[in-house]
């Protein structure tokens, strides 16, 4: 028998409702009217503590600020409300248990999986990947494959295949970018051979914001018979995700991105590819029953949820979920879209800057300043009341690729405004002075 103690099925209530269609619906967020109207970004910032008077946080790519509703989540969560899950009979874990598989179930409606059961929690987008490669690629993949891979990606979507690769002996192709910084999917339909057994590409860059044709890149990783894993932590905060529309077999993301807490993610994987993963970790709570001579495993989820999980961050990911749709990805979007391409027009004026990424990129502007190292750049904007990210971004490969050792990075979010663009570009105007 399993340590997991049976519980009856959740019933939809203030924590979680769904329309007519099965749809999941988010509560109102203080930053909308009772009739659903958008409102203003200025009334957005108020629902975020962390973004204080004269404070112009322009890093939300690295890790974005926290609502009041979901600092509150977490506080009750802690508070109130704490128990641990799926052990004790008594009615607080019950209730906590209830809480906890309502936030997987929410997560489930937001990317469109195609049941709870499909989404397993790890702790961000980089144990998710380290995950996949060492329960399913280490098993699948054998001496003389191929794993494909861009040139844009992620250290944390490099290193894991390359840790793979030398444990089975495959080997790792890499496709090249376009002239604007996309990832060439030309190119991987020209390169990609049956050989390839796996396709893992970041479905937005996080140093660039080059948005990926998700489902091309599916499509020709599945004509040539490989698997395809997007890393979706640039994503997830600021488009519409729908995996089953994307027709990927992995999906990975990390909550703090997305407005919710750290030290929580999610890995999405197809029912029938988890349900042929071995456990990755031991532990309590994955197993169906031990003895000294043999353990047999619970089902996926459990399987991959070894030991007491980060409970408190599941529900913390429910709250910024349901904040995220009370404003709508739509809106998110366009103000991101404002944002950039504010950004982009005045740093296009001042000679010495270059600019790196497509023109459209999707909330993040990548860029240096001729003979300034970015971390100069970024000390200066701080004296300023600028918060940007100054270094690799953990791209080193890409850094190489774009003749850099570094560069400077403004990235936006739902709470970004004119304010913020104006104090960037006003700093960086003091740093071409002070550097001449």
């Amino acid at each position: 028998m399993s340590d997991v103690i049976p519980i009856t099925p959740f019933v939809p209530s203030e924590v979680e409702a769904r329309d007519p269609s099965g749809a999941f619906v988010a509560r109102p967020s203080t930053s909308l009217g009772t009739n659903g109207d958008m409102a203003a970004t200025s009334t957005i910032r108020d629902d975020f503590p962390g973004l204080t008077p004269g404070w112009h946080y322009l890093d939300s790519a690295v890790t974005a600020q926290k609502p009041q509703s979901v600092i509150d989540a977490i506080a009750r969560g802690y508070g109130p409300d704490y128990a641990s899950v799926h052990r004790g009979v008594y009615q607080r874990s019950a209730n906590m248990t209830l809480a906890y598989e309502a936030a997987r179930r929410r997560v489930a409606g937001f990317i469109n999986a195609a049941s709870p059961d499909e989404i397993v929690f790890v702790r961000g987008a980089t144990e998710a990947i380290n995950l996949v490669a060492q329960s399913w690629a280490t098993t699948q993949l054998k001496t003389g494959d191929r794993i494909l891979l861009s040139a844009l990606e992620h250290h944390s979507n490099i290193v894991p295949w390359q840790m793979v690769a030398a444990q089975v002996g495959a080997h790792i192709d890499v496709i090249p970018l376009t002239a604007d910084h996309r990832i060439d999917l030309d190119a991987m339909a020209a390169m990609i051979t049956p050989a390839h057994k796996l396709v893992a590409l970041a479905h937005v860059s996080n140093v660039l914001g080059s948005v990926l044709d998700a489902r091309r890149a599916a499509d020709i990783a599945h004509a040539a018979g490989a698997k395809i894993l997007l890393d979706g932590c640039q994503a997830v905060p600021r488009m519409v995700v729908d995996v089953q529309a994307l027709d990927c077999d992995f999906y990975v993301f990390s909550a703090h991105k997305l407005y919710g807490p750290t030290g929580i993610g999610v890995l999405w994987a197809r029912g029938d590819i988890l349900a042929d993963m071995p456990p990755w970790q031991g532990g309590g709570a994955m197993i169906d029953r031990v003895t000294f001579e043999k353990t047999t495993y619970a089902p996926p989820p459990g399987r991959f949820e070894a030991g007491t999980p980060h409970i408190v961050g599941a529900l913390g990911l429910h709250a910024a979920i349901d904040y995220v749709e009370s404003i709508g990805l739509e809106r998110i979007h366009a103000i991101e879209t404002e944002m950039v391409a504010r950004t982009r027009a005045a740093l296009a004026q001042i000679n010495s800057v270059r600019l790196f990424g497509p023109a459209e990129s999707a909330g993040i502007v990548s860029f240096s300043i001729e003979g300034v190292h970015p971390h100069d750049i970024g000390t200066i904007l701080d004296e300023a009341g600028v918060a940007i990210r100054a270094g690799h971004h953990c791209a080193q490969p890409l850094m190489a690729l774009l003749g850099v050792d570094a560069t400077a990075r403004a990235s936006f979010g739902a709470y970004s405004d004119a304010s913020d663009v104006d104090a960037l570009i006003k700093g960086i105007e003091r740093v071409t002075r002070i550097f001449g």
